[in-house]
């Protein structure tokens, strides 16, 4: 049995399809290649978590994250970067598209160019979440916690209804800042500076 979790205006929506099977990993790319317009990720359960696409506030605020974070990428030269649309296979078997991500060289030109133009199996070095309207708060700080638990070195989940960023690193807890200016990488991407004026 399938189970989507559709994400409404204010909570996700839970739709049983008894008379379908788990997908397998084939089946959910074939999925999400014929419903573009949606944002489509699937938890380590196997169960599918389809969310409308982003509000024209929250996508320039994405854009601008991509934006500086590409900036970063093209002058330090050690990873390359990914967008709001790139979706990664986590070893738990998830299948996430952090807002923006980061992965060192080394790790990506490992995969075969088969992995790379899939839902690569790797978990990214680096994501920020950027919290919109219709996000439950609870659910991207376990969506963070499962990128700690599944390899990223550097997490930021960004509130902008609070103004607040959760930033996240292995076996530690959550680090807190209230309406900062900025939010530094270093010491895991050095150099790279965050400037929230146009993401808050």
């Amino acid at each position: 049995m399938t189970t989507l979790l559709i994400q409404t205006e204010r909570y996700p929506l839970t739709v049983e399809l008894p008379s379908i099977a788990s997908m397998s990993d084939q089946q959910f790319y074939e999925f999400c290649l014929a419903n573009r317009d949606l944002r489509i990720e699937r938890n380590a359960n196997g169960e599918v978590e389809i969310m409308p696409p982003a509000f024209s506030d929250t996508g320039n605020r994405n854009f601008n994250l991509a934006t500086q974070l590409g900036m970063w990428t093209e002058q330090d030269g050690t990873g390359i970067g990914f967008d709001s649309s790139a979706g990664f296979t986590l070893p738990n078997g998830a299948t996430r598209s952090p807002d923006a991500a980061w992965i060192r060289l080394d790790r990506w030109n490992a995969l075969t160019p088969e992995q790379q133009a899939s839902f690569a199996p790797i978990c990214p070095d680096f994501v920020i979440e950027l919290r919109s309207a219709s996000d439950s708060l609870p659910r991207l700080q376990a969506k963070m916690t499962e990128y700690i638990e599944n390899g990223t070195l550097l997490g930021w989940l960004i509130d902008r209804q609070n103004q607040t960023v959760y930033i996240y690193r292995p076996n530690q807890e959550p680090q807190i800042l209230s309406s900062p200016e900025t939010v530094s990488g270093d010491p895991e991407l050095p150099g790279f500076v965050l400037r929230l004026a146009k993401i808050w």
